[in-house]
């Protein structure tokens, strides 16, 4: 299968397109100022907000002008990961997408599905005028993976429609009608860093190549988190040695479950060995525990150079038990819908600067606000029992299931028409938009749905290209059902 020839063509040249412009979290001006061109080669209206939104408007075919207004949506930026050995500078580099099989996947780095073959949709109903529709308008925004401000700082005119379809979600076949708020709080310990003297072995312990995952989306598949492990042994070692922190370092994106952790320690010269053969045991205990759904673990345990400095051995020990206290994980299962996860938190992210200060990012959703700030107040205590500083910021609502919802109909019904078996109706753990686009215009109908994607937001996504062409076909059903005014 050759990646120029994919069906729905213009749908995959659009996505093929927008791998060519960097267009990472915080770095969208390039594609916003490419879809502003975009609109406007079509002769169509086109505007941006202050913070980099873009709208485009479409007139109704001809025949349903008195269709419904459909908002749609699917936001411009993507999360930048790669795997540690690959050369690759997501502010200037292209994303270089192959096919495998069935998938399209990207060499070494995320793919940039998610959110950009939403947006690439979103571009195809805009110039395909076979298409028949209502009016449409199709508003991509920035900066949903690090903070949904796009959302948040949205113009309320860029609003002004009947109907929101999200093009966000990951399953060919769901339509997603409720997700989850969310929230982060964040942990900093200061210290000062100490002498070490005395016959001291330097090792650094790395624990790598866990599956990682969204934070949302993965948090119940029992995959391991990388800090949470690292400070697990970490503590062990403490319990049992004289032991000195050097350096740590886990995790990256607030949104991720870590894959990655590694940290500097320093012991006894004569302790060496038993550390050693304590690690491995602590790696084959891991290995077992987990495995399922870490394959493709690593573990290592290997000398390097003398630091001669370590972190308050004071501060260290707190920081470290805390990690190991805090919850990570499903705090709550939904009592309303089966199967579906209430309320989690992420350990994200450990990340030591030079100013002496340690940030621990922890995330937590919940398609419940008390459950939100329940589980945040768990963290906290945590952290704060430890002595350390800790933050909450406001976060994002969640988004309200509404079952009698006028457009969900209507994509059931299409679905079921064009594939002959029943769509599924969930509601999603993730953050999306639409919670805070309800906030600004309370009256919007909205669904989300989108072709199946795996592995979004870390190098392993890939997104499944059969689902796509039955993704795109429903999309347009539905538009061209659209309900009457």
């Amino acid at each position: 299968m050759e990646i120029l020839n994919l069906e729905p063509k213009m749908v995959f040249d659009y996505f093929l397109q927008l791998c060519k412009i960097p267009h990472g979290s915080k770095n969208e001006a390039q594609i916003s100022q490419f879809l502003q061109e975009f609109g406007k080669k079509l002769g169509l209206e086109t505007m941006a907000d202050s913070v980099g939104n873009v709208l485009i408007k479409k007139p109704a075919s001809p025949g349903y002008e008195n269709r419904k207004t459909v908002v749609l949506q699917g936001h411009m930026d993507m999360v930048c990961d790669k795997r540690p050995d690959v050369v690759h500078d997501f502010t200037k580099d292209p994303i270089e997408a192959y096919v495998d099989g069935e998938w399209l996947k990207a060499k070494g780095t995320t793919l940039g599905a998610d959110n950009g073959i939403g947006v690439a949709a979103g571009m195809a109903v805009l110039a395909d005028n076979s298409l028949k529709h209502g009016p449409i308008n199709c508003l991509f925004t920035i900066d949903e993976e690090t903070g949904l401000t796009g959302a948040e700082k949205l113009a309320p005119e860029f609003l002004q429609g009947d109907i929101l379809i999200n093009l966000d979600s990951e399953d060919e076949g769901d339509i997603f009608i409720g997700c989850a708020g969310g929230m982060r709080t964040t942990a900093t310990f200061k210290y000062l860093l100490q002498p070490i003297s005395g016959d001291m072995f330097y090792m650094k312990v790395d624990i790598a190549g866990l599956t990682g995952g969204h934070s949302g989306d993965d948090i119940e598949k029992g995959r391991a988190n990388a800090n949470k492990l690292l400070c697990r042994f970490l503590c062990r070692v403490a319990e049992k040695y004289e032991f000195y922190l050097c350096d740590i370092s886990g995790g990256s994106l607030h949104n991720a479950i870590p894959r990655d952790a590694s940290a500097v320690i320093a012991v006894q010269s004569a302790e060496k060995e038993s550390v050693r053969i304590d690690f491995n045991m602590f790696a084959a205990e891991v290995q077992d525990e987990y495995s399922v759904t870490e394959p493709n673990a690593r573990f290592i345990l290997q000398s390097t150079d003398p630091v001669n400095r370590c972190i308050d051995p004071a501060v260290a020990n707190k920081l470290l038990k805390s990690v190991n206290a805090a919850f990570n994980g499903v705090f709550a299962m939904s009592q309303d819908m089966p199967g579906l996860v209430e309320t989690s938190s992420n350990l994200a992210s450990i990340k030591r600067t030079a100013d002496n200060i340690i940030t621990i990012v922890t995330s937590q959703r919940s398609s419940i606000e008390s459950a939100r700030y329940c589980v945040s107040d768990t963290v906290r205590a945590a952290f704060e029992l430890a002595g350390a500083a800790v933050e909450c910021n406001g976060g994002y609502p969640g988004w309200k299931p509404n079952v009698k919802s006028e457009i969900l109909k209507v994509a059931c019904d299409t679905y079921k028409e064009i594939f002959g078996r029943d769509a599924n109706i969930k509601a999603i753990h993730a953050g999306l938009e639409c919670g805070l686009f309800l906030e600004k215009a309370p009256g919007l109908d909205m669904i989300s749905f989108g072709p199946t994607m795996r592995g979004v937001h870390s190098p392993d996504e890939r997104l499944n290209i059969p689902s796509v062409e039955r993704w795109w076909r429903h999309l347009v059903a539905v538009l061209e059902n659209t309900p009457v005014k």
